[in-house]
């Protein structure tokens, strides 16, 4: 039986110059009605923890979360699932701050001018993107910055102390790059030192969160699914 992981797979081979055949076919059948476009695989941990813990269950609502490998690719990846020509599915997804006119370029140029990006800075509402209705939300460096300052630093070193890895935080906080740094800066950089850390504290850090201290554009986005 085919599942959203069988259609990122095919979407993602397609966006790499494969043929679009399979990712066609499994959409339609699946179907598929939106997809969430984000950097890498722990925004999609993130996105994926928020959703069970609000009891969503996005593949049976045929939303697809699809990591894309680099901030770089949404335009591709926005040519290929867009307005048709592509498969004419809804676009939306998370993006840091330094990455907005990119994400903006893609979808206006996707929708042929017709739709404008969404931008969500932390503590305003979101705007309504026109035409389309397709909607982007901005965090403010990162996401993980953004969960940082939702649990505060003490609150994410005792998660690191649960998790493990004090050894390894205290070993990286006495190298001589980190001095002068803030401590959520510290953390920042820690969860990104080691293969696959990153995509374990996004699932963690979001399942420490208190239902009303979810950061803004993680709540939008799976909002407006």
């Amino acid at each position: 039986m085919a599942d959203m992981g069988a259609f990122r797979e095919a979407v993602t081979g397609w966006a790499a110059g494969g043929s679009g055949e399979s990712a066609r076919e499994l959409a339609a059948r699946l179907p598929v009605r939106a997809v969430v476009l984000l950097e890498g695989p722990s925004d999609a941990a993130a996105v994926d923890a928020l959703a069970e813990r609000r009891g969503r269950d996005l593949e049976g609502e045929g939303v697809c979360v699809l990591p894309m490998g680099g901030a770089m690719s949404v335009g591709r990846f926005a040519r290929l699932l867009g307005p048709p020509p592509g498969l004419g599915l809804r676009l939306t997804g998370l993006c840091d701050v330094r990455e907005r006119d990119f994400y903006a370029r893609a979808l206006e140029e996707a929708a042929a001018g017709a739709a404008q990006a969404q931008e969500q800075v932390p503590g305003q509402a979101p705007e309504q993107a026109s035409g389309q209705g397709q909607r982007f939300f901005v965090c403010a460096a990162d996401l993980e910055d953004e969960l940082i300052r939702a649990l505060g630093v003490a609150r994410v070193e005792e998660l690191v102390r649960a998790e493990g890895d004090l050894r390894a935080l205290q070993t990286f906080l006495r190298q001589p790059a980190q001095q002068g740094r803030t401590a959520q800066q510290q953390l920042r950089r820690f969860l990104g030192t080691k293969k696959g850390r990153k995509i374990r504290y996004g699932r963690v850090l979001v399942e420490a969160l208190e239902p009303d201290r979810v950061p803004a554009p993680l709540d939008g986005l799976l909002t407006s699914l």
